[in-house]
Formats: structure tokens, sequence, C-alpha cells
């Protein structure tokens, strides 16, 4: 447990930026999937626009590291034109 008044307050930044994280997390995954769900070429584009556009502002972000958003949206891609 921590001791000093730091610590305790860093501990609160913790636990606060890791429900941040996991909250836009969640979102990004919600959002790759709506894009999955969806058989139509037309909705598939309007899906994957938002999806690529939220998994750019994570990588900047660093809340995944930018190679991991370029390979997801790479399979996004190749989904929606091979519908």
């Amino acid at each position: 447990m921590p001791i000093t008044k730091q610590a305790k307050k860093r501990v609160r930044q913790a636990e606060q930026r890791r429900n941040h994280n996991r909250n836009r997390r969640s979102k990004m995954r919600t959002l790759i999937k709506k894009v999955y769900e969806i058989s139509d070429k037309k909705e598939a584009e309007k899906a994957l626009k938002d999806a690529v556009s939220y998994l750019d502002r994570m990588s900047v972000k660093g809340i995944i590291h930018a190679n991991n958003a370029a390979r997801k949206k790479a399979q996004l891609t190749k989904y929606v034109n091979n519908l």
C-alpha cells in the first residue's frame, strides 16, 4: 500500500487512466465488430470510415500501438473490399 501522499495520488490517477483507456478500447472493439456484422458494401464502407478514424485516434493517444492500428485497418479494409 502507498504511504506518502504522492504515492496515494498516483494510485488514484492510475485507476482513472486504466478505466478511461478500458472504455476507449471497448468502443474501438465495438466499432470493429460493427464493420464485420454489416453485409451491405455501402454501409460497411461508412462503418469502416468511422472505425479507421477511431483507430487512428487511439494510436496517436498511445492506447494501442501504431502497428496494431495499421494491422487492424488493413484487415478491415480487405474485408470491406471483398464484399
